[in-house]
């Protein structure tokens, strides 16, 4: 996945994301013995090299064969791994940082076109009206279908202030938009609250970056704060959530749980091996919290409120992980679509002061030992967002890990029946987007969980599997 229009800040960070999990120098002995392995091959890259420079119709430079050649190799590997250098390697801080200058968008290159997974929310590109699915296929009037993801996404990095005009391909849509998205700063909240009537709480992470873990346990005391009474219910929106540290990932799930695991890491090498348990105070001195921020997410915050977690499409990586432990261990509903998909972790692997490796190294399991790969996070009760009127048409043409070119296969396997039941209408949500704005529902997913909330004690359903804690 690629962010569009990231910003320009320190390079590499010993956070621990989804996306990068960890800092490991390739040593001379693992150079030496893939040399000795790949001799023959290499010999062919290198003949290769020089039959391109003596024959093409151009001069060609090494670095330009070079690049070429380690972006072919790794994009045979899955959608995920990847070279970065320069702005790409900056680009990657914008999962940590949250804060740059462009339009807002998350996309993916599909078959040569540039596609948005979600636009974040609040940016330029969502109040413009971009939504996931969508493919922007000209900048400026200029084609930009079959050329490179990081030219396009350099073209839509700008000042705050500029505008550029996009040329919107939805699908099922026989007209094209044309958008002029002014560029903006995008300081993105990670976490934002509100208290809704009936004294329920409802919590937006809308990306995992530093702290997030922190400002949730804020958000829930501010929500007491604010509240009339007790409070009944909470919501935590984990919508258009294209993921990012795996670290607030575990310290989020922590707020809600008291014992147990919360995910799993399983690679090939035993260091990339291991499981993240719930109020485990060694791993916060570890991340180098003292003893007082590790007390925030020691225990359980919410107790015995009834809970539902919101996810979609767009919710991938890190959001999977939260629904996933609190799905399996019975704390939360889980409400909305099926999610992304995307199970696997990758390890930034420096190869100098401005260039690094980003490679799959692992895959995650919830609690109960379910791969998330491929067939995602599925809800307990699926909720189609009837409130916009191109939901069918995009969830039509919608976009998630297993339809990415050389994604990783879930080696546990996913029944087709499984995946069958998205397709399925569902008798109870017959409304239409019209019918809904009459109504005053702005969102309509939004509203179904509220609505169940209300008529939820804190001892049937958003509570009922509370016994169920074990899990693989």
């Amino acid at each position: 996945m690629k962010i569009a229009a990231l910003p320009i800040s320190s390079l590499l960070r010993s956070a621990a994301l989804v996306t990068a999990v960890a800092l490991i120098p390739a040593t001379t002995a693992t150079m030496a013995q893939v040399d000795g392995r790949a001799g023959p091959e290499l010999a062919k890259i290198f003949a290769i090299m020089q039959r391109v420079q003596a024959n093409y119709v151009e001069p060609v430079e090494d670095d330009v064969l070079v690049r070429g050649a380690i972006d072919g190799m790794l994009s045979a590997l899955d959608p995920h791994s990847a070279y970065l250098d320069g702005s790409d390697l900056q680009r990657l801080n914008t999962l940590i940082d949250g804060n740059y200058s462009g339009l807002g968008l998350s996309v993916v290159q599909e078959e040569g076109a540039v596609k948005v997974i979600s636009p974040f929310k609040g940016s330029p590109a969502d109040k413009a009206g971009i939504k996931a699915g969508d493919f922007i296929t000209h900048l400026e009037g200029q084609l930009i279908v079959g050329g490179d993801l990081d030219d396009a996404v350099a073209q839509m990095r700008g000042v705050a202030g500029t505008s550029i005009n996009l040329t919107v391909f939805r699908p099922g849509r026989d007209e094209p938009l044309e958008l002029s998205v002014t560029r903006g700063v995008i300081e993105l909240e990670p976490v934002t609250h509100e208290l809704k009537p009936g004294n329920i709480g409802h919590i937006s992470v809308n990306e995992f970056s530093a702290d997030v873990g922190a400002d949730v346990y804020n958000a829930w005391a501010a929500l007491q704060t604010e509240a009339t009474g007790r409070m009944s219910g909470l919501v935590l929106d984990l919508r258009s959530n294209p993921g990012g540290s795996l670290d607030e990932a575990v310290a989020l799930t922590d707020l809600f749980l008291e014992t147990g695991e919360i995910v799993s890491q399983r690679g090939r090498s035993w260091s990339e091996t291991f499981e993240f348990q719930a109020d485990d105070l060694d791993y916060y001195v570890r991340r180098r919290k003292s003893r007082s921020q590790a007390q925030i997410f020691m225990g359980e915050i919410a107790k015995n409120v009834p809970m539902i977690v919101l996810i979609d499409a767009g919710s991938a990586s890190a959001s999977e992980i939260v629904a996933g432990a609190l799905q399996d261990h019975g704390r939360a509903l889980i409400m909305g679509q099926r999610s992304f998909g995307k199970g696997s972790v990758q390890t930034l692997l420096p190869l100098g002061q401005d260039s690094a490796l980003k490679l799959t190294t692992a895959r995650y399991y919830t609690p109960k030992g379910k791969s998330v790969q491929e067939g995602g996070i599925a809800p307990d009760i699926r909720v189609p967002q009837l409130s916009d009127p191109d939901f069918a048409l995009r969830e039509k043409y919608r976009t998630r890990e297993s339809d990415l070119r050389g994604h990783l296969v879930n080696e546990i396997g996913i029944s087709d029946e499984e995946m069958v039941e998205d397709t399925i209408a569902d008798p109870r949500f017959q409304l239409t987007s019209e019918e809904l704005e009459e109504q005053g529902v702005e969102d309509f997913q939004l509203h179904y969980a509220l609505e169940t909330l209300r008529r939820t004690t804190a001892s049937s359903v958003a509570l009922s599997q509370r016994g169920s804690k074990s899990g693989g």
